[in-house]
């Protein structure tokens, strides 16, 4: 990646954020020593804590950290950032590179709330590129993508792959060609939360040579440490210090860190695969068992671990869901989804339970 396209992507920062150190917390000094008296922590251990390992501030990016996850991820930790959860990232990004009252944040409807959130907290303008169906599934335009981001100046365009809650891959190819377009005129944030489950690979790999495409990744879905929060932003070195400088100055827990560095060992990376291996067994049946039943209209393909379903009385499968003590996502508030629920894969013994409640409502009917 040349210095050139890199810094055509930082003239996207906020101009009054581009001299911006942010805060610099105490536990981010290099100055050693054996007693620590610079950050105004305890000087004995708390009760709840009485071996005093939590007394003390955690390292705001913790190197073995995220040295794992570089690895677990096929880049180098330079280009990575580590947040709470994806959430964080996707925030850090509107805050730092969008102008409230002026920049936009381009999304593609029905996708992910939390992109809408934050460009509504920023006061960043919200410009919808809706997918649209095709054939059984959803899809991206992104020739009409790519022209409303330029004509409506989006700094930012969230793209989620597999999407959520549609549950399809976006080609590579096209996102690549997509990020390419807007070269210098915004930066293209790939939301990778559930690829683990996906046939398709990571953009991760391909995205090292395009300057503003940012891939987000997180260990709550297929790791099973979603109150763990640990997420990451991967991204050219440059973006990756800009957002840093936004960033809170202890953002990562340490008993977080250690529950993640623990997920990341190989017995527990094989134990993940297992998992993985055993969703997407159970999508495939649980889809297939669906698509047989009469009140169901359609089962989208998917890509995460989740089915995206629409129903003919989608009110009476979610009540029904609900009587049976399975509680699944209701998406009819969504743009497009007025029937639909959103179903995660389960346990196999879950995933009966679902199956049965819905056949209850078609015997009911």
């Amino acid at each position: 990646m040349s210095a050139v396209s890199c810094e055509s992507t930082l003239r996207l920062l906020r101009e009054d954020l581009r001299d911006f150190a942010g805060y610099r917390s105490a536990r981010s000094e290099t100055a050693q020593g054996e007693i620590w008296l610079n950050a105004n922590e305890a000087a004995r251990a708390g009760s709840a804590d009485p071996g005093g390992r939590l007394r003390r501030y955690p390292q705001p990016q913790p190197q073995s950290l995220r040295a794992a996850l570089a690895q677990l991820y096929g880049t180098v930790p330079d280009r990575l950032l580590i947040g709470r959860g994806s959430d964080e990232a996707i925030d850090l990004l509107v805050r730092a590179f969008c102008r409230p009252g002026i920049d936009g944040v381009l999304i593609a409807p029905p996708v992910f709330g939390m992109y809408a959130v934050c460009a509504r907290l920023q006061g960043a303008r919200l410009v919808e590129a809706p997918l649209r169906e095709a054939g059984d599934d959803f899809a991206l335009d992104f020739v009409a993508a790519a022209d409303k981001a330029i004509a409506q100046a989006a700094k930012l365009v969230f793209l989620c792959s597999p999407g959520n809650p549609v549950g399809g891959a976006l080609p590579a190819e096209s996102v690549i060609g997509l990020a390419r377009r807007l070269r210098g005129r915004a930066i293209v944030v790939v939301d990778e939360a559930y690829v683990e489950f996906a046939d398709a690979d990571s953009l991760i790999a391909a995205s090292a040579g395009e300057p503003n495409i940012v891939v987000l990744r997180t260990l709550s879905k297929a790791h099973a440490l979603a109150a763990a929060r640990i997420g990451c932003a991967i991204a050219a070195p440059a973006v990756i210090e800009a957002l840093r400088r936004c960033q809170a100055p202890y953002p990562v827990p340490e008993p977080c860190a250690e529950r993640a560095l623990a997920a990341l060992a190989p017995q527990a990376l094989a134990a993940t695969r297992t998992r993985v291996d055993e969703v997407r067994r159970e999508r495939s049946r649980l889809a297939a068992s669906l698509a047989e039943m009469a009140d169901v209209r359609r089962v989208y393909p998917s890509q995460a671990n989740f089915l995206l379903v629409r129903f003919a009385d989608a009110d009476s499968a979610y009540e029904r869901l609900l009587a049976a003590g399975v509680v699944v996502r209701d998406m009819r508030a969504m743009p497009q989804l007025g029937d639909a629920l959103r179903i995660t894969i389960g346990t196999p013994e879950q995933n009966d339970a679902v199956l049965a409640a819905l056949r209850a409502v078609e015997a009911a009917a």
